[in-house]
């Protein structure tokens, strides 16, 4: 068996750039003693999971040594270079990929220029199975790609999860704007207070402080006040009936919307339509 030789499956993609998010290349090896890369640079974003064995890791004037559980990240034009330990030679799953959401995905996981290392993965195995799961969805289909997408989407989430250095609360702006964004979204269904502040992991009271402080209202007269103006856009733009015009903004009950139109507006909802409509 020559020197250099080792187990190895690889795919390499062409170009997405219609994804935000897209792979590179996917594979693993089993390496032996003498195997090593580099140094060089890469043109995109490179995880490598170790699953087993030993390894080394040089870039930026410093080494890591890397065991089962670890993983290291190639930042793209970074130079590096990396190589199998002599006894215990590493095995490891990797995946390369780019896009626009890339370097804010990575911002989030415990990953640096400075320290490009992920210690002790909390959810190593997932996060090799979902290495696998692209691997095995490997293929230049739109439905392919969009599957490996969700597969790389779902290990940087793991990474971005089991993250310990990038974990800060939300600002005040944030949480007012992602309550804002999850009401536009989801006004259409029964959504409650509760299910607001569930989404943005704080108590309720805690999001009605906030509304009341920066937008002087309470969460529920917001949400009430989204569902009519939306309902109001549908009875000037639509020949709908009142009935689907609650239903598609998150009232069941027809009279029941009736009565909060009427409150909110100063008018039933076929008295809006009427004067209104042109």
């Amino acid at each position: 068996m020559p020197q250099d030789e080792f187990i190895q499956e690889s795919y390499c993609t062409g170009n997405s750039t219609f994804f935000s998010l897209y792979v590179y290349n996917v594979g693993f090896q089993t390496c032996n003693s003498n195997h090593t890369w580099g140094p060089g640079i890469r043109n995109h974003y490179l995880i490598h999971y170790i699953h087993a064995g030993k390894g080394y890791y040089k870039t930026g004037g410093q080494t890591f040594l890397l065991t089962k559980g670890d993983a290291f990240l190639i930042y793209p034009e970074m130079e590096v270079f990396y190589y199998a330990d002599e006894k215990d030679p590493w095995e490891y799953y990797w995946v390369g990929f780019h896009g626009s959401d890339a370097s804010t995905l990575i911002h989030a996981t415990d990953f640096s220029r400075e320290n490009p290392i992920f210690y002790h993965c909390t959810s190593g195995e997932q996060i090799r199975d979902c290495f696998l799961e692209i691997y095995q969805s490997r293929g230049n289909t739109l439905a392919d790609r969009t599957k490996m997408t969700g597969s790389l989407y779902h290990a940087l989430s793991l990474f971005i999860r089991d993250s310990t250095t990038k974990q800060t609360k939300l600002s005040t702006s944030s949480y007012i704007e992602l309550a804002i964004s999850f009401i536009a979204s989801q006004y259409s269904y029964s959504i409650t207070i509760e299910d607001i502040a569930a989404y943005l992991g704080i108590s309720r009271s805690h999001l009605f402080r906030e509304f009341k402080e920066h937008l002087k209202q309470s969460p529920k007269d917001f949400l009430t006040h989204y569902r009519i103006q939306e309902a109001c856009r549908l009875l000037l733009e639509t020949s709908l009936s009142i009935q689907s015009i609650a239903n598609s903004v998150g009232y069941e009950n027809g009279m029941y919307f009736s009565r909060i139109f009427h409150q909110e507006i100063g008018q039933s909802p076929s008295e809006f339509r009427l004067k209104n409509y042109k």
